[in-house]
């Protein structure tokens, strides 16, 4: 699974780890992450990120 960056804060989401504290579980594909989920640590939406490459 790929993971995605923020590109306001840079903070990286991983798809093995999840958002616990956002009640993203892990296991959980960014694409599959809910549309209102926000950035944990600078609050902006999922098109404010990026895939790893």
């Amino acid at each position: 699974m790929s993971k995605y960056v923020c590109t306001v804060c840079g903070y990286e989401y991983d798809p093995e780890v999840g958002d616990p504290d956002g009640g993203i579980k892990a296991g959980t594909k960014f694409e599959d992450i809910p549309e209102d989920w926000v950035c944990p640590l600078c609050g902006v939406s999922k098109e404010d990120f990026e895939i790893v490459k």
